[in-house]
């Protein structure tokens, strides 16, 4: 049975994950138009997302993670639009 992951760990980690995609390099020949490139961020923070989407709704967090939830899902997009657009 897998591990339980707590909401703050789920933070830590997803943060985590929006850091690699700032740091993921620039393929030489397309350069940001790069369709793995592309699918490379989209799938980070895709996963980076994952981990925080449900703790806003959660009952068992207390506001201040849910706001921090909330905090790394504005951070997601942002990178999103920083790193692709």
């Amino acid at each position: 049975m897998p591990r339980l992951i707590s909401a703050a760990e789920r933070l830590v980690l997803s943060r985590d994950l929006i850091q690699k995609a700032r740091l993921l390099p620039l393929p030489a020949d397309g350069g940001k138009y790069d369709f793995s490139y592309i699918a490379q961020v989209k799938d980070l923070l895709r996963q980076a997302r994952d981990y925080v989407k449900f703790i806003p709704q959660s009952a068992g967090a207390s506001a201040e993670i849910k706001a921090d939830a909330a905090r790394v899902l504005k951070e997601i997009e942002q990178a999103d639009k920083e790193i692709l657009h």
